[in-house]
């Protein structure tokens, strides 16, 4: 069985990695020329963790992860405002909790594809089609599909003949827009959620002195801007503010709409924005969630951001890459190479889940960001009762929603 998955991401390299432990002849296509740098810092827990600890990829994400000891929220001077204890928060998940940068992720998963599999960058999908709508080829009697195939071409003009088209390339799929026609675009399948988002790594000691062991926040309205200490020296910094039209174009200059967007909060934030990269060093999308009728088409499915993003408000979009792609494979596995059998079985059974926790996202966006000093201080007070007894769990449970076994999806 032959598989061209479009995307070198999370969700893609995952789903490499299981196709290729299941026999699979795997090819990944990327439109990056090379492995992302940009990328902020993920909390990776639940079912993903899970997932990754059956990959047998937990001591190199240990390995590549940070020791958090909490998450601090600090007003313009400096001062800690509310807090919420990491450690309290990993008991909570049954100590399956780690912290990683996503470049870092990505990079454990690509160092544990067996060699057969190839990644190839610069180069993407340009034309897909089923081979029953190939000119000349005749349609297969209902449920007689196990010959047929799909027919890629790249943008290099080359052709792969496959049995699977995986569009694992983001928000923003490719391969969602190219298969799927209108019900596919962005403009009707993104589900915004009012906010925009930017990450960036600079070099700042004084700064990086101030937030080391910490994930430092800022305490404020509208727009906020959070800061990790990183090993190698340099700081990670993350931020997202309200929008009143989400849907509109982003901006081209993304270093000069950060510093002016951002430029008003105190605190470190002046330092952070004067050692800015250019805006090719920065990552800024839309928040928002992808929200589509089916995930397959044919023998065209997609997996994580593609079909189901949660979007960083629900904080496990890394871990549902993993563990959708990780059901994907399972369940192609367990057809026995009826392809289009295994697709439904997949989206049966990880669609509930991933609709649960994009569910979760909606319900706490008011929480996320506040947008008054009202809520503000509605939310200091919930992080200052954390610290009691049962209280963190319950923070946990609503974080992460309803606990899904992976046991259960991959069988």
């Amino acid at each position: 069985m032959k598989a061209v998955i479009c995307g070198a991401g999370i969700a893609g390299l995952a789903l490499a990695h299981q196709l290729a432990a299941h026999g699979w002849q795997v090819e990944v296509v990327e439109q990056a020329r090379g492995p992302r740098e940009q990328g902020y810092m993920i909390d990776f827990f639940g079912i993903g963790y899970e997932a990754a600890e059956e990959m047998g990829l937990l001591p190199r994400l240990q390995e590549l992860g940070y020791m958090i000891s909490e998450a601090a929220f600090m007003d313009e001077r400096g001062r800690r405002r509310a807090g919420l204890d990491y450690g309290e928060f990993s008991d909570a998940t049954g100590g399956k909790l780690l912290s990683i940068m996503r470049p870092d992720l990505e990079l454990a998963l690509r160092e544990s594809l067996p060699a057969e599999v190839r990644v190839r960058y610069g180069m993407t999908v340009t034309d897909v089609m089923e081979e029953a709508d190939r000119p000349g080829v005749a349609h297969r009697a209902e449920g007689a599909d196990r010959d047929a195939g799909v027919r890629v071409t790249l943008s290099d003009g080359s052709v792969r003949e496959a049995d699977l088209l995986v569009g694992a390339d983001g928000i923003h799929s490719t391969v969602r827009s190219l298969v799927f026609g209108r019900q596919g675009t962005d403009e009707q399948c993104l589900r915004h959620l009012g906010f925009h988002t930017a990450a960036f790594v600079f070099d700042e000691p004084q700064v990086r002195e101030q937030v080391a062991g910490r994930f430092c926040l800022t305490d404020t309205v509208g727009r906020q801007m959070g800061f990790y200490a990183l090993r190698n020296g340099k700081v990670a910094a993350f931020a997202v503010h309200r929008v009143d039209d989400p849907s509109a174009p982003l901006p081209k200059d993304t270093r000069s709409a950060v510093r002016e967007i951002y430029g008003p909060l105190g605190w470190v934030v002046p330092r952070a924005l004067a050692a800015c990269p250019p805006s090719e060093e920065i990552y800024y999308d839309h928040v928002a969630q992808t929200v589509l009728p089916h995930w397959s088409r044919g023998r065209t499915v997609l997996v994580g951001d593609a079909c189901y993003a949660v979007s960083l408000l629900a904080g496990q979009g890394a871990s549902l890459g993993v563990a959708g792609a990780h059901v994907l494979a399972a369940q192609l596995a367990a057809a026995g190479g009826d392809v289009r059998a295994g697709l439904e079985r997949y989206e049966q059974l990880w669609r509930p889940v991933a609709e649960d926790k994009q569910r979760v996202a909606l319900q706490g966006t008011r929480w996320f960001l506040p947008n008054s000093r009202a809520r503000l201080r509605m939310r200091r007070a919930a992080m200052r009762l954390s610290g009691l007894p049962g209280v963190n769990r319950l923070i946990a449970s609503a974080v992460t929603g309803k606990p899904a076994e992976l046991g259960q999806l991959t069988k």
